[in-house]
């Protein structure tokens, strides 16, 4: 990721009017620095270190509304860019996208307008919605991440009951076979 985020701004800089004021590797300093450094846009990745950029990217418009933000990810799925318009995301693109159309991009949101992959919005339109509430989807993220349902119940305040129940939910609202396939399924649709 060193290496791409690297080229990024090598590429960026050529731009006679894009400033590159920050580059950071873990989504735990988003936040910090941007209100430090004051940027007109953030270009975040989703799948970081320490904090995913969704959240970030939610924290920076809740903490600083000015800056706008466009997301670069090869994380192109419906349920993800929902996720992402949620959090206050004025663009989305996707890593596979011409360098030129970033540059494009950053400056359209700069502007005030927003940026979408074109395939990924008709995805989006297309796809359904989560059919997992709130607390559902949360059980199953923790799940996802390899945490126990003991481990769950302790961390959102639950009975392991609870949790049991949630997961079991999830496994049915899903058309899942099991608890494994459940976030599998949650995961390609970008719900997780």
């Amino acid at each position: 990721m060193h290496l791409v985020r690297g080229a990024l701004v090598a590429l960026l800089g050529l731009e006679e009017d894009i400033e590159v004021v920050a580059e950071l590797a873990d989504g735990d300093d988003i936040v910090p620095t941007a209100l430090e450094v004051k940027p007109d846009v953030a270009v975040i990745d989703i799948d970081l270190a320490g904090m995913d950029g969704l959240t970030a990217a939610a924290q920076l418009q809740e903490v600083m509304p000015e800056c706008r933000t466009l997301i670069l990810t090869s994380l192109g799925r419906p349920g993800t860019f929902r996720r992402a318009l949620a959090a206050g995301v004025r663009g989305f693109l996707l890593k596979d996208a011409p360098p030129r159309q970033l540059a494009q991009a950053i400056r359209r949101v700069a502007q005030g307008e927003r940026v979408v992959d074109p395939d990924l919005m008709v995805a989006a339109w297309d796809s359904g919605d989560n059919p997992l509430t709130e607390r559902e989807t949360e059980v199953l993220r923790l799940a996802a991440d390899g945490a126990e349902v003991t481990e769950i119940a302790g961390r959102l305040y639950l009975s392991v009951g609870t949790v049991r129940n949630y997961l079991t939910s999830t496994v049915v609202k899903l058309n899942a076979r099991n608890r494994l396939d459940a976030v599998r399924i949650a995961r390609e649709a970008g719900w997780v």
